[in-house]
């Protein structure tokens, strides 16, 4: 069983960054798509980007130019850099892993407890 824990989070003004991490307690080689999704308050779970064994990556639009992610098999670590943060971009972040290809919320196969992010105006 594969424990990962978002660390990060926290109180940022906007247009300032913050770079999230998802520590694995075992080799995140095996899963071949790691992925960062948010929930906002009253709203569901979205993905917000995805990157697979061999690094190919993929972002939702909100995300597409402002944020990041990265993995790091040796440190067994995946990391979201986010940058020019919105207000709505608060939400708490989690992290999520699938030995297989698909980033779909019902799909993956490991999720962590999640991070918080606010973004004040």
């Amino acid at each position: 069983q594969v424990q990962l824990v978002e660390s990060g989070g926290g109180l940022v003004q906007a247009g300032g960054s913050l770079t999230l991490s998802c520590a694995a307690s075992g080799s995140i080689f095996s899963f071949n798509a790691m992925g960062w999704y948010r929930q906002a308050p009253g709203k569901q779970r979205e993905l917000v980007a995805g990157i697979t064994r061999g690094g190919s990556r993929n972002y939702a639009d909100f995300a597409e130019g402002r944020f990041t992610i990265s993995r790091d098999n040796a440190k067994n670590t995946v990391y979201l850099q986010m940058n020019s943060l919105k207000p709505e971009d608060t939400a708490v972040y989690y992290c999520a892993a699938n030995l297989g290809s698909s980033l779909a919320d019902r799909a993956m196969d490991y999720w962590g407890k999640g991070t918080p992010v606010t973004v004040s105006s």
